[in-house]
């Protein structure tokens, strides 16, 4: 509440108004202004007053009491668009409020004897600034120099009042002073627009530092707004380009390389060198032959690409940083062992195939590897490992033993640099037989026209040929997994005639051959007692002349037949034959 008495000395007004004193809105909002009288005077004027920067009243509006009515008038707008108004209760307007509305407005209340009185109200209009822009130094900064430099400048434009500009690195508040001096210091301008906004611009220096290359800076404007609340725009972050002296040099080499140092001959392989100079300096790339540089390469990448890299490139090999810069006792050539490694093709004690006789003794395959780091050498066949080191021996050869082996040779600090050799074992034998027989349908045995299927299987080298005796034998073909085993079968009816003769396969090479009889029991019962039938007992291998032997012995009915004895060890074709066991039988065939 304001009060002034305007009456003669000595005497005191009897009328008093409200007033806020601090009146605060945002620029573009629209504020009102109000004076009410505290009591109530039968007759009344208000009046409102601009006063400008010199002090100068101006008159704007006034309010007339009339009976229960308050009249209004607006007298000067000021130039003022959207004008002043007046509300129905004698209240000033000021639609969209604008910076050069920031003045003292004065309500002055005249009511007649009861004197006159007066009250101020102090408008503050703010406004938010722009966004915050900073404009960074492109250029190369030297830490070498023992002057502040300067690093950005800030602006914030067009705020009410005039914002506040500080500077940050890394996020940190930068507390630098506004006096010159050679470490750091920010120095401002705040210029009034035409608007009447304000805008302020900071320029920041400082030392840089080695530590500042990788720093990230930027500043933050800092704006009031009404009930003393605050507000604040960062900018866009930057950073700084800095001319500082190579302290340290790395050199290694790049992929594709091992934990060993080891490079695979035939690949490309890349040579790094990094100095931590900036800006980035010149790298000769060389190698050191009879103690003397060959310069290789010189490059700002600091990258030396070595394609398709041989074992005679392994060697020492160097480079240097060319800072001129650098102190004295920094070491800016530094050097490595480059080691490649490499695997000749193996070589084997054998050709591609190595033939052997069944049952050799002492066969021995030697494989040999040539290369850096020593290979590993193992042998495998199917997969399987067969032993480490460079000789594989096999004792004795049978013919389970042919088949493919693989020499292996590899390098555990290596990866994928490998090498293999094979070589194909073929066993020279005469064959080896194995038959096969359906199981009769009958629990007793085979009826006369039973269907059987007989099989023969055999194996050896050269591959063995397999014939029968009777007609319909299907060619041989290889056993699926059967380890050189081939096979053939033979679909028969089971006669009278069969039960005499038998049905013999024979598999035969240049080596040699092996037979086998399949005999089946008929209802005919050629040979022993009417109430006895023939079956299988036992399989005999003999030879030729020692098989009638069997027979003869067998239909005379002497001796036991489920014995298995050699008749004869003459030489001659094998035989491997059927002995029929006599069993009592009367009405059915077993």
């Amino acid at each position: 509440m304001g009060e002034l008495d305007c009456c003669p000395a000595g005497s005191q007004a009897k009328v008093h108004v409200s007033v806020p004193p601090l009146v605060e809105v945002m620029r573009g909002k629209p504020v009102t202004l109000d004076c009410t009288p505290l009591e109530n005077p039968d007759h009344f004027v208000l009046e409102w007053f601009l006063t400008d920067r010199s002090g100068t009243r101006h008159r704007l509006a006034s309010v007339e009491q009339q009976g229960s009515q308050l009249q209004g008038t607006v007298h000067d707008f000021r130039g003022r668009s959207p004008p002043y108004q007046l509300d129905s209760q004698g209240r000033l307007v000021l639609p969209q409020a604008q910076v050069g509305d920031e003045r003292d407005y004065v309500c002055v209340l005249r009511a007649g004897a009861a004197g006159t009185t007066e009250a101020t109200a102090k408008l503050r209009v703010f406004a938010i600034p722009e966004t915050t822009e900073v404009i960074p130094n492109r250029g190369t900064l030297s830490v070498m120099e023992e002057l502040a430099q300067e690093i950005a400048t800030c602006s914030s434009r067009n705020g009410n009042p005039a914002p506040r500009i500080t500077w940050y690195r890394n996020g940190q508040l930068l507390d630098v002073p506004m006096e010159v001096n050679s470490e750091g210091y920010m120095t401002s301008r705040t210029v009034r627009e035409a608007s009447g906004l304000q805008s302020l611009t900071s320029t920041l220096y400082l030392r840089p530092r080695k530590l500042d290359r990788e720093a990230s800076f930027h500043c933050a404007a800092h704006y009031s707004l009404p009930l003393g609340n605050q507000g604040r725009l960062d900018s866009s972050p930057f950073h700084l380009t800095l001319h500082y002296p190579t302290e340290h040099v790395r050199f290694w080499v790049g992929s594709p390389s091992t934990t060993e140092g080891w490079v695979r001959e035939g690949d490309s392989i890349q040579l790094l060198c990094q100095g931590d100079g900036s800006p980035s300096p010149e790298y000769t790339f060389f190698r050191l032959q009879d103690k003397q540089e060959k310069v290789l390469t010189i490059n700002l990448e600091g990258n030396l690409t070595l394609v398709g890299v041989n074992r005679s490139q392994s060697g020492t090999y160097g480079c240097r940083v060319e800072d001129y810069d650098a102190a004295e006792e920094v070491q800016l050539t530094k050097t490595l062992e480059l080691r490649v490694a490499y695997l000749d093709p193996l070589e084997l004690s054998t050709g591609e195939e190595l033939s052997v006789l069944l049952n050799s003794s002492r066969t021995a395959v030697n494989c040999s590897a040539r290369g850096l780091p020593a290979p590993t050498l193992r042998w495998t066949k199917d997969s399987v490992p067969l032993g480490d080191g460079p000789t594989l021996s096999l004792s004795p050869v049978t013919f389970d033993s042919a088949g493919t082996y693989v020499c292996e040779a590899s390098m555990s600090t290596v990866p994928f640099l490998s090498r293999v050799r094979s070589f194909k074992l073929l066993v020279q034998g005469s064959p080896e037989l194995r038959a096969e027989e359906m199981e009769p349908k009958a629990e007793g045995g085979w009826t006369e026209g039973d269907e059987v299927r007989l099989t023969c299987s055999a194996r050896g080298h050269p591959e063995p040929e397999l014939t029968w005796s009777q007609l319909g034998g299907r060619p041989a073909e290889p056993v699926l997994g059967g380890q050189g085993w081939v096979s053939s079968s033979l679909t028969l009816k089971v006669t009278s005639a069969l039960g005499r003769e038998g049905v013999t396969c024979e598999a035969s090479n240049p080596h040699g051959r092996v037979s086998h009889v399949f005999h089946f029991g008929t209802g005919e019962q050629p040979w022993g007692r009417a109430d006895q039938v023939w079956k299988e007992a036992t399989l005999r291998t003999d030879t030729g002349k020692g098989s009638l032997g069997v027979n003869r012995w067998a239909e005379e009915g002497k001796g036991d037949p489920r014995e298995d004895r050699v008749l004869h060890s003459a030489p001659g074709p094998q035989v491997n034959e059927v002995v029929l066991q006599p069993v009592p039988q009367k009405d059915t065939f077993a």
